[in-house]
């Protein structure tokens, strides 16, 4: 019977891979990550930490690192629609012990958090390049890669764990790395000091310009702000449109001009994919599974992915406890996590692709917008939406819309 190193190797240090590993920890399992980078180190994201994230967070007694670090709290979220209007919607109370339930945190902050607690509890290697995956008979048992001084080692474990990004070297090795334009996302990046009007609220303002996509300014730490634009690979493409000037046009725009006036850009505009969570993706073979953006589980109408990378890493977590337990790690038997995932984002993810789709028809983003920011009522009603009070999927009946037209 082969012995193995590890009963996983998580290849991939991020919110997916950390939480994979803590909470595999937890149940008992032998776990190394190995990461190609030293933590800290940035990562190009949006920052935005959701209400999702914030539960694993206290499930694995994270939060006073949060609450101790640079980060801004944020109460709300602050749309506007193509014709400008805007309207303000509120998040849920705050938890039963006063934690709040949004948080923006720079991801070289944040990553670190989840890192450095796994680092106390598993074994890591940083600086370690995975170059090849180790196979016999199509089974996956291992990775063999170079740390920082080009020295070559190899590592077995019943399953490796793919937790390395859109670009996963694990999902292009073994032969499942999906790059479809019709659902992948790409985004810009850029801190900027000086923006004025930043407030507690986090700004998703859906542009004509880049529909269906849209461009956020989320508030940070020491007065400085996350500003970007997403929009879907596929319409960028279809529309020519260059994303970088894209970025610099909306900042210049008539309705963003004066707040970006005495504005310092902080480093440059950088780009990146967003694998977008709404086509089930290959995310289980052979003694190998993909969490996080490696499995494409990004929230196709808003972008975040942070929340859904940290549930597959406890949704793994949970199955390869089961997995290595036994002594078959066959598809057959990885199939469990594939199962438990689907069960656990599907279902969402599916609906805000759908929500995605409607937002395409930037009629409607007026309608829903401008109607809440005149109507208490319905901006109570958008309210519920963000808040999880009410179903999202109403936003995808069209007796919504009727009922929105004769709204008062």
């Amino acid at each position: 019977m082969q012995q193995y190193d590890f009963d996983a190797v998580i290849v991939g240090g991020g919110p997916a891979g950390a939480t994979a590993a803590l909470y595999a920890e937890r149940l008992g399992l032998k776990v190394l990550i190995v990461d190609k980078k030293r933590f800290p180190r940035d990562k190009i994201c949006g920052d935005a930490i959701s209400g999702k994230s914030i539960v694993y967070l206290k499930e694995l007694g994270l939060i006073d690192e949060l609450l101790e670090s640079p980060q801004a709290i944020v109460d709300s979220v602050l749309f506007s629609s193509p014709n400008e209007s805007s309207v303000k919607v509120g998040f849920a109370p705050p938890l039963d012990d006063g934690v709040a339930r949004g948080y923006v945190c720079r991801r070289e902050v944040f990553d670190n958090i989840l890192f450095q607690a796994a680092k106390k509890r598993v074994e890591t290697h940083e600086e370690f390049t995975v170059t090849e995956l180790l196979e016999k008979d199509g089974q996956v048992y291992g990775v063999r890669g170079r740390n920082a001084d080009r020295e070559e080692k190899e590592y077995t474990a019943k399953v490796v764990v793919g937790a390395d990004g859109f670009s996963s070297m694990v999902a292009r090795k073994v032969g499942v790395y999906d790059h479809d334009p019709r659902h992948h996302m790409v985004a810009t990046r850029a801190y900027y000091t000086g923006v004025t009007g930043l407030s507690t609220s986090i700004e998703l303002h859906f542009v004509k310009d880049v529909l269906p996509g849209y461009f956020w300014i989320f508030p940070l730490d020491n007065g400085m702000a996350n500003v970007g634009l997403g929009m879907i690979h596929h319409h960028l493409k279809k529309k020519g449109v260059r994303l970088r000037y894209a970025h610099i046009a909306a900042t210049e725009s008539p309705f963003f001009r004066e707040r970006f006036k005495d504005a310092t850009l902080i480093g440059d505009i950088q780009g990146w994919n967003l694998p977008a969570g709404s086509k089930k993706r290959t995310v289980h073979g052979n003694g190998w599974i993909l969490l996080g953006d490696a499995a494409g589980l990004i929230d196709a109408f808003t972008g975040e992915g942070i929340g859904n990378a940290m549930c597959s890493g406890k949704v793994a977590a949970e199955a390869l406890a089961r997995i290595a337990a036994g002594s078959d790690y066959s598809s057959a038997a990885t199939d469990l996590y594939r199962q438990q995932l689907w069960k656990t984002l599907w279902s969402e993810l599916n609906m805000m692709y759908q929500l995605q789709r409607v937002g395409r028809f930037y009629p409607l983003v007026n309608l829903v917008v401008s109607k809440a920011s005149r109507s208490s009522d319905v901006r109570d009603w958008l309210t519920g939406m963000v808040t999880g009070t009410i179903s999202k999927r109403e936003l995808l009946s069209p007796m919504t819309y009727v009922r929105l037209m004769t709204a008062s």
